[in-house]
């Protein structure tokens, strides 16, 4: 079973979420940052290149032997739809069209939702949005485990388990924490969603609806992209609570490693963000990963990690909440 998790409870903090106090410094120093806001040109384009090439792929793949589909869904089927789902983030910040082309932005994230087979698009924005909000909020911050599963998962083979299974938990924690109405955009979500199920179904057969969720569903759990899931906040030094990762994946995770400058400046685009950090070196020299591979390695053998591994606040108002929304 592996060694017990020695880290029974949250770290708690009492002061405010750390990123807005920096972005403030860090512009008073280097104003030329805010050059970098506003979307990306080309993400537009590349999110149904990419939809177009898994769906095609997934048509041929679904005529494969069980055991060599399978393989490739985690190998490439759930690279591909974790790429697709990083897209569905940089989307929820408005950067695939600018802030002035709200409608086309959630568009462009039904497109990237397509391949996922899970309607996620509008969910997730709703929520993450709060998350850069009221980062560690217990009520707000839906992204910090709870305490079930701080209990549950305490130990090398448990946390092992709650990795594969992760992501159940990121879609059912919301439900618990913090449940909210389902908007009308939800319900368009999940009826474009389903539709293309269907359709799916009836062009490539079930095989390749099969597919593409285990893509999805094998890419969020015991898989290298997943690594992001723990290398962003999870505290493998005690008092940091946002970490970037510099490795060779930001290629084809739309530079999301590069989370301490995106908490900093959420309004830079995917492909942007690199320049943040060399605009302003002296606030990203701070402990880093290389290989998120080896963040999940160390997440599931080190006693001292586990689901408690985060940083806590206090909850916010429900007047805050309404803000955000």
């Amino acid at each position: 079973m592996g060694q017990t998790v020695s880290t029974r409870d949250f770290e708690y903090k009492y002061d405010d979420e750390p990123h807005a106090t920096r972005r403030k410094e860090i512009l008073a120093k280097y104003p030329q940052i805010k050059e970098l806001f506003g979307a990306d040109p080309y993400m537009k384009w590349l999110v149904p290149l990419i939809v177009t090439f898994q769906l095609v792929t997934a048509y041929y793949i679904a005529q494969l032997p069980g055991p060599v589909m399978f393989f490739l869904a985690w190998a490439l089927g759930g690279t591909i739809n974790h790429n697709l789902s990083l897209a569905m983030h940089e989307i929820s910040h408005n950067l695939a069209f600018g802030h002035g082309s709200p409608l086309m932005n959630r568009f462009i994230g039904f497109v990237a939702n397509i391949p996922l087979c899970v309607p996620s698009s509008i969910t997730f924005k709703k929520y993450h949005l709060e998350h850069h909000r009221y980062q560690g909020d217990e009520k707000m911050d839906v992204d910090i485990p709870t305490h079930l599963e701080g209990y549950l998962f305490y130990n090398t083979f448990t946390k092992l388990i709650w990795v594969i299974l992760q992501p159940l938990f990121y879609t059912i924690r919301p439900m618990f924490v913090h449940p909210k109405p389902m908007e009308k955009l939800e319900m368009l979500n999940t009826v474009w969603t389903v539709g293309w199920n269907y359709l799916i179904y009836q062009v490539a057969g079930g095989w390749a609806v099969a597919y593409l969720l285990g893509g999805t569903l094998l890419g969020m759990g015991l898989h290298p992209m997943a690594g992001h899931f723990i290398s962003e906040h999870y505290t493998f030094t005690k008092g940091q609570e946002t970490y970037s990762y510099y490795g060779p994946l930001n290629y084809i995770a739309w530079n999301v490693g590069y989370h301490n400058e995106h908490h900093d400046f959420p309004y830079v685009s995917w492909s942007r963000l690199p320049k943040v950090r060399e605009i302003a070196p002296e606030y990203y020299q701070m402990p880093h990963y290389d290989s998120w591979s080896g963040v999940l390695y160390k997440y599931i053998t080190d006693p001292e990690l586990g689901p408690y591994s985060r940083v806590r606040r206090g909850v916010a108002t429900t007047d805050d909440a309404k803000k955000v929304e």
